[in-house]
């Protein structure tokens, strides 16, 4: 089994060579350049792809992955809307994903962009750094018998449900499904939600029926004063919507792992660049809001379980047996 992994960073290489010791049949190449529809035939001869959420793996590249005779792609994340399943399916090329690596390191960060923008922990660190020790602009508030609004109660959902639930929260979710798991939780419709949470974190999928669930008509059923963080994907909230609630003092604080525009920025370092597009410079305008680079997966146990199940995925594959991670075009 030969795969070509593309946009190779130092940790990923590190991650995926401590593995292959353990899977002697497979055999990888490291490129740094992403996948892309120009990119995509360099995977002639070899029988898979290893491709991460930000890669563009669209109509035109799932053909030109056909045409150098690729079986497989693997995708070394859980999210999968960038993949046109549709045209994999029709050529006969599998996609198989890491549903869940490790649920706690991206709720661990929405928390912590929660408390960072709660208690201004941006602006306190520049502040000391510069020698000013006083307390004007950092006033927060305590989470402790606030309302955690969980959108969303899969894997993600439910570990920051819990950690909200041990900071004495009273919590409260909306998911098409209940997680069982979860009795200490109160299910409510969305609007509910939105009206009731002092916190809101979202940990959805990005589908159809939930791009930009953020919007300026879910942003005015929102409380006066409300945190909102999103670990999950940019579309779930549309960015203009968002500013305009900035703008019109919506929000106590706002911290964002994903936004809509984030793809040319995702693990790139630009600081030598004059950004052309004004989205995240218009964020960071803000003093309440908190921007991370989509690192919230970035944990050294999760890139250990990413690296251990994707070539998992790929020897099942090869075998012809069932992971159950594959991904399929539904309906």
């Amino acid at each position: 089994m030969k795969i070509l992994f593309y946009d190779t960073k130092s940790y990923d290489k590190e991650s995926f060579e401590k593995q292959l010791a353990n899977f002697p049949e497979v055999e990888i190449d490291f490129m740094k350049t992403d996948l892309a529809p120009k990119t995509a035939p360099l995977a002639k001869g070899f029988d898979a792809v290893c491709a991460f959420v930000s890669s563009d793996i669209g109509t035109e590249t799932v053909e030109k992955l056909h045409e150098a005779g690729v079986k497989l792609i693997l995708l070394r994340c859980a999210g999968f809307n960038n993949v046109d399943l549709e045209k994999a399916q029709e050529y006969g090329i599998k996609v198989m994903r890491v549903p869940g690596y490790s649920p706690e390191a991206v709720a661990e960060h929405a928390m912590a962009l929660a408390l960072g923008v709660t208690r201004r922990l941006h602006k306190a660190y520049v502040k000391v750094r510069e020698n000013d020790f006083s307390l004007s602009g950092l006033m927060g508030f305590n989470f402790y018998q606030k309302t955690a609004g969980i959108v969303g109660t899969g894997k993600i959902g439910a570990a920051m449900a819990r950690i909200c639930r041990g900071f004495g929260m009273n919590v409260i979710a909306y998911d098409v499904y209940k997680n069982p798991d979860l009795d200490f939780v109160e299910y409510v419709s969305l609007d509910e939600l939105l009206e009731r949470s002092d916190l809101i974190s979202l940990h959805c999928p990005l589908m159809d029926n939930t791009y930009h669930l953020i919007n300026k008509e879910t942003i005015a059923k929102m409380k006066d004063g409300v945190v909102l963080v999103n670990t999950s994907r940019g579309g779930l909230v549309k960015t203009d919507d968002l500013i305009e609630g900035i703008r019109a003092r919506k929000f106590f604080g706002v911290g964002l792992d994903v936004y809509e525009e984030e793809t040319k920025n995702v693990f790139e370092d630009r600081s030598d660049e004059i950004l052309e597009h004004s989205t995240t410079a218009r964020l960071l305008s803000f003093p309440n809001v908190m921007i991370t680079s989509h690192q919230g997966f970035f944990t050294e146990e999760a890139l250990a379980a990413i690296s251990e199940t994707t070539l998992q995925n790929a020897v099942a594959f090869e075998k012809g047996e069932s992971t159950g991670n594959e991904v399929v075009k539904q309906g």
